[in-house]
């Protein structure tokens, strides 16, 4: 029976991407997102959780998300669920990840600031 692993997540850019190359030379740019649930009790009190996840963005890209993304970025990330265990059998641990095959930027990208225009200045005469 086939499976299906696919994870679609809207967030905030936690700090900015990095770019890392694996031993054989493959470029890879990781980032994480927030991503934030709300949800109210039984006495109708708000609560609000973030869940911070680990994105990966491999070949052209990861080189998008490193040109074009960069920390506070509202996005949409959509990919593959993969659990990398590490360590050895005594202390294994694991850790959770998005690869992702698609992300669209949902937000404008932040304007720098135009520079303040002096008042011209006319010549004593």
């Amino acid at each position: 029976m086939p499976g299906l692993n696919r994870v679609q997540l809207i967030g905030y850019l936690g700090k900015d991407p990095e770019t890392r190359y694996t031993p054989s030379g493959k470029k890879v740019c990781t980032f994480r997102m927030g991503v934030t649930r709300r949800w109210r009790d039984q006495d109708n009190t708000p609560h609000e959780a973030t869940d911070w996840i680990n994105i990966e963005a491999w070949g052209r890209l990861g080189e998008i998300c490193q040109q074009y993304l960069s920390k506070g970025r509202l996005v949409y990330v959509e990919g593959r669920l993969q659990i990398d265990r590490v360590g050895e059998e005594d202390d294994t641990r694991y850790y959770a990840k998005v690869v992702a095959s698609q992300m669209q930027m949902l937000d404008r990208k932040p304007e720098e600031p135009e520079p303040e225009e002096e008042a011209p200045v006319e010549a004593a005469a």
